[in-house]
């Protein structure tokens, strides 16, 4: 099926993207005099400490929606979603570890986009896009297209709120591995926003916004 082909290259290009950024990333932050370690308040850092919290989310949701649906479909999706998004939050605070930066910051998530006040973390909700406490305990309480409805409803708005950040990220960051995963981030997500309106309309559903 098409969308079972696009969701399998999409996550297999993803994670043989992530070995050669995983590899690169050392030469480019802090063996080039052209490139200097991030400092604890830069773009760079602070882009990869939410989005390690942001993929987390993703993660979580995926696991919640495989075990209340039966839907080959929607199952590989949550599962490409959870493995792409787990490997590149591992590659996010192995770069902090290498970068020699706390994994926590005292100020405001978003803050290193000038957006600190963006999101108020009422009820969860850390960040543009992530689901808060409240629909995370109804996507738990569903089950089959119910739930798989909801999932998708509630991934497209985690994944645009993903996308503005990590095109915050290309624009800011100064680490060129990082730049191009921020990217890759942005196209692969678009792809999959779209492809996930695809899957709501064979439900007879759609999107929230």
């Amino acid at each position: 099926m098409r969308s079972a082909a696009l969701i399998a290259g999409a996550a297999a290009t993803a994670l043989v993207a992530a070995g050669a950024i995983t590899y690169a990333v050392a030469e480019d932050s802090g063996g080039s005099s052209n490139s200097p370690t991030p400092t604890a308040d830069s773009a760079d850092a602070g882009f990869a400490r939410d989005m390690a919290v942001h993929h987390q989310q993703a993660v979580e949701m995926s696991y919640i929606v495989r075990d209340r649906t039966k839907d080959v479909e929607v199952r590989r999706l949550a599962y490409d979603i959870a493995q792409t998004q787990a490997n590149q939050r591992g590659m996010l605070l192995g770069w902090l570890d290498l970068w020699n930066l706390p994994k926590v910051s005292a100020d405001p998530p978003m803050t290193w986009m000038g957006m600190g006040d963006m999101a108020s973390g009422k009820d969860g909700a850390l960040m543009p896009g992530m689901a808060t406490n409240t629909e995370l305990k109804k996507l738990n309480s569903l089950s089959g297209k119910p739930a798989e409805v909801f999932f998708l409803q509630l991934m497209t708005d985690h994944h645009k709120g993903g996308i503005h950040m990590a095109e915050g990220c290309v624009d800011k960051c100064r680490v060129g591995v990082e730049k191009r995963l921020a990217q890759g981030m942005v196209d692969a997500q678009q792809s999959e926003i779209q492809l996930m309106a695809d899957m709501l309309k064979e439900r007879g559903a759609k999107a929230r916004s």
